[in-house]
């Protein structure tokens, strides 16, 4: 059987960039073919049922797909742009390796057991993360789906077609559900708050967290003859507006991040007519979150005022605060000795599920504390303790 190691290691080049050492594996590209592939040929080589649901995830089934209370692990293989390599792949190989290390225990399944690769996870493509999970559970409509595009416009069921995949069908699947009876995701740490005494933990809750897109609607002109006083610059706007949503951030407690920028007509020696700037922001509440946000907004507002900017602001994505499933949770800290139990401020799969079935994660060490770049990094000894993890989690969910 493939191991741990021989899985990482035909996983590791796959959608990686020569020039940033990152990963580029977005949905329906290339790379998101053979990281597919991939995860079909890992399943059938183990004489796995393998199953693709309404919304293109990826299923491999031990016992009967069809059984109820299935006890489901795994995570996605799609990155960020220019991310890492464990975050999202290191849960899908976990996961196959436990269930390798599972029938060398000689467990004897009492419920069905499933692996699953959750497409675009991470929303690098489309703009809205956790599309294949959120259409699942019904938190993405169809007619939402349909209006999503990327960034030169193709249409998200356009791009499913292309791929090979049929898009009339995506929508929510409560009949899948309602067969699970557990999921469990194993997931990289995101932060740095394990340690080598503990390199894995259970998370207890998932920050509130949502995207917006502000629009700074400003005038083209030219960058050499008009007058500073003439100007209606919307770069100006918009770099005031980060500032303030670092200073607003900081001053409550939570996170804001402006990682995505797009200006129109992108020209040196232009004023720009139009900048659109994405905003990531979370925090432990949601009243938090929200004054936040509306904190940054109304300073966005004020300053484009001053600039003869119009703004504009659309909220694009919304999770609620997430507890994970407390006897769940608490069952797998007991399973695993009492290990650290920590919140997250990123977002899951696990996460978006939780509304709908009983969800729990589980986090190997980061080192670094790096996350979503190509430095991010976890130990092999501790990539091998969290299948162990798992392993004993999942034989003491399914083998009961």
């Amino acid at each position: 059987m493939t191991s741990f190691q021989e899985m990482w290691a035909e996983l590791l080049p796959v959608g990686r960039s020569a020039s940033s050492g990152g990963y580029r594996r977005f949905a329906w590209n290339t790379a998101d073919a053979e990281c597919r592939a991939w995860f079909e040929q890992q399943a059938r080589s183990r004489g796995l049922t393998y199953e693709l649901d309404r919304n293109g995830n990826q299923w491999a089934w031990l016992g009967d797909p069809r059984g109820q209370g299935a006890i489901v692990t795994g995570s996605h293989l799609d990155s960020v742009p220019d991310g890492g390599a464990f975050d999202g792949p290191l849960g899908v190989v976990s996961s196959f390796a436990a269930l390798d290390e599972l029938r060398s225990r000689d467990a004897e399944l009492t419920k069905p057991l499933a692996i699953v690769n959750f497409g675009d996870e991470e929303g690098a493509r489309f703009g809205v993360a956790c599309i294949g999970s959120r259409l699942t559970a019904g938190v993405l409509g169809r007619d939402q789906a349909y209006e999503l595009r990327d960034a030169d416009g193709v249409r998200l069921p356009d791009a499913m077609e292309k791929a090979g995949y049929d898009p009339t069908a995506i929508g929510a699947d409560d009949d899948r559900l309602s067969r699970i009876g557990a999921f469990v995701e194993l997931h990289v740490e995101q932060g740095r708050y394990l340690t080598e005494e503990h390199p894995v933990g259970v998370a207890s809750a998932i920050w509130p967290h949502g995207r917006w897109r502000f629009d700074f609607h400003g005038e083209a002109n030219h960058a050499g003859t008009t007058r500073i006083e003439d100007r209606r610059d919307p770069m100006l706007t918009y770099a005031n507006t980060v500032l303030s949503a670092r200073k607003k951030a900081k001053l409550a407690g939570a996170l804001a991040t402006f990682g995505k920028v797009a200006v129109e007509p992108n020209g040196t020696n232009a004023i720009a007519s139009l900048i659109r700037g994405w905003l990531d922001s979370r925090a432990a509440d949601e009243a938090t979150l929200e004054r936040v946000v509306e904190e940054i907004r109304q300073a966005a507002y004020e300053r484009g005022e001053r600039d003869g900017v119009r703004v504009e602001l659309t909220r694009e994505s919304y999770t609620p605060v997430v507890d994970f499933d407390g006897p769940l949770r608490d069952r797998l800290a007991k399973r695993l000795g009492n290990v650290p139990v920590l919140p997250t401020g990123a977002g899951h799969d696990a996460g978006i599920l939780a509304s709908a079935i009983p969800t729990a994660m589980l986090f190997v060490r980061n080192p670094s504390g790096v996350s979503h770049s190509p430095a991010e990094y976890a130990e092999e000894a501790d990539c091998l303790a969290g299948v162990a993890a798992l392993a004993d989690v999942l034989e003491d969910l399914a083998c009961q």
